[in-house]
């Protein structure tokens, strides 16, 4: 490697958003954080919106930073989470503010779009899971209620595409962001126009898609020179978040699962081509586009959301806790008190987590926990037995060969008690890190894109010689454990959980 790369990375999640600052020498990555913010959705009008304004005004104040450390930044990166969107006019300008995906109006749009086109033969063109907070649930219900707006688009950018045109004002349709709209046929990357048709949702929105590393153009003019920074290029990354946190998964393995943990826990497998069969449909898996075109097979799990709304509920009381002494809490209360469904549709929404979490043990006929060393430790014992139950319809009903070894990149390969709870459940080595995934594989299909590495394995090279892991293994006999289990398919509806 010739010269050592500044990279500026841009990652939105579900409650912050951040520039991080990777510098890329001699086949090392360092990352240091530049500017954090908020990202909190806004209830305007009954929606939960995106403060998409002020999320770009944030965007401009990192480039200010930048600027004042006299840097150079030979490129830039965006990634979100799926789904989300933007409507342009004819003229290019912004048709409102995006909805957020927990906004309420997907309730009751799946059942509607059922009507219209059966649950198999949806999974078999799209080979996505049926959430209700997918872009084309979203799309419905702006037909359904007869939305403006939808009629007055010209395009619909995806939140990474919208927050990179308006840095260029050059428009573009990255792969993996698209492909976990519900829209796009998996085997060709390209939209299911057909389908479309059916639902009445107008084809001349979208644009053509482009696979991460494909330039976007450069920062506008006026823009580098209000922040005071070169009209720097602009990459198309992984735009979906787990698409890039997954690239920085840094397995030496043939045959690996990986978990991005976060407020969600994507558990999957990287596979060649798509499995839109009808048991990959019941198990509610999905085919997500990888940044190097592969398919990412993979179960949204409710992650560690339960455990931060618990935590937001007890910091509302008065009784602040951070997360470290939650763990402390849990190690000291009692094993398998109880069990719950981490993907319980009561467990979705925002409000008084611990009252919930009760209130499902108490139904289920299970001892209620008490106090938040037995709650939180219900909620990571209950993870783990998930995550087991994940790996084996990979390896059972989909895959059909053992996983040698299950990696956990992102914020929750931090938290050590669920890591050794996950080796117990799943009996094999659980290799965590890197913590920051997702902006590591952000600021790595930026350097592929400017030349500096190659393929995948050299990208994954980059990560293990940059970022320390660590290894969790069983450190009991798995009794206990698989008694839970057992316990677990009885409570939370075995292979018929979805």
């Amino acid at each position: 490697m010739k010269k050592a790369l500044n990279l500026l990375g841009f990652d939105f999640g579900a409650s912050s958003g951040r520039a991080m600052l990777g510098s890329l020498n001699d086949g090392k990555l360092t990352i240091e954080e530049v500017h954090r913010f908020s990202n909190d959705p806004v209830k305007l009008c009954g929606r939960f919106v995106w403060d998409i304004p002020r999320l770009f005004y944030e965007m401009k104040q990192a480039l200010l930073k930048l600027s004042r450390s006299g840097l150079t930044v030979d490129a830039i990166g965006i990634d979100t989470w799926g789904v989300d969107f933007g409507l342009l006019d004819k003229n290019g300008h912004l048709l409102g503010l995006p909805v957020h995906y927990r906004d309420a109006r997907t309730e009751g749009m799946p059942e509607k779009v059922r009507k219209i086109i059966s649950d198999e033969e949806l999974f078999s063109r799209t080979g996505i899971a049926f959430n209700s907070f997918n872009t084309l649930y979203q799309l419905y219900a702006m037909k359904d209620e007869g939305d403006p707006t939808l009629e007055s688009a010209s395009e619909l950018l995806f939140m990474p595409d919208l927050l990179a045109y308006f840095l260029t004002r050059e428009k573009g349709t990255e792969y993996t962001a698209a492909s976990t709209s519900q829209l796009l046929n998996p085997y060709t990357r390209d939209w299911d126009r057909e389908l479309m048709e059916k639902l009445g949702i107008p084809a001349r929105i979208f644009g053509e898609v482009k696979l991460p590393g494909t330039a976007r153009g450069t920062l506008l003019p006026e823009i580098a020179k209000e922040c005071g920074v070169a009209e720097i290029p602009v990459i198309a990354v992984g735009g979906h978040d787990t698409a890039s946190a997954v690239a920085a998964v840094p397995a030496r393995e043939k045959d690996f699962a990986y978990i991005s943990s976060g407020t969600w826990s994507l558990l999957g497998a990287e596979i060649e081509k798509p499995l839109c069969a009808e048991g990959v449909m019941k198990a509610n898996y999905t085919n997500e586009g990888g940044v190097d075109g592969s398919i990412r097979l993979l179960k949204n799990i409710m992650g560690l959301w339960i455990i931060q709304e618990c935590k937001r509920e007890w910091d509302r009381r008065g009784a602040e806790t951070s997360f470290g002494e939650l763990v402390e809490l849990s190690m000291q209360a009692p094993a398998f008190k109880a069990i719950i469904d981490v993907d319980d549709s009561g467990f979705l929404a925002p409000g008084d987590m611990p009252a919930r979490i009760q209130a499902y043990c108490e139904k289920s006929g299970q001892a209620v926990p008490e106090g938040k060393g037995e709650i939180s430790r219900v909620i990571y014992e209950s993870l783990a037995l998930k995550y087991r139950w994940a790996i084996e319809r990979l390896e059972e009903d989909m895959l059909k060969k053992p996983i040698e070894a299950l990696h956990i990149v992102g914020g929750g390969s931090k938290n050590a008690l669920l890591n050794q709870f996950t080796a117990e459940a799943i009996r094999r080595p659980v290799i965590a890190g890197p913590d920051e995934g997702t902006i590591i594989g952000n600021l790595l299909v930026q350097a592929q894109a400017l030349g500096a590495i190659g393929g995948m394995r050299a990208l994954r090279q980059v990560v293990e010689d940059s970022f320390p892991t660590q290894t969790f293994l069983p450190e009991t006999d798995g009794k206990a454990w698989d008694e839970a289990y057992s316990r677990y398919l009885q409570i939370c509806g075995g292979a018929r959980l979805l």
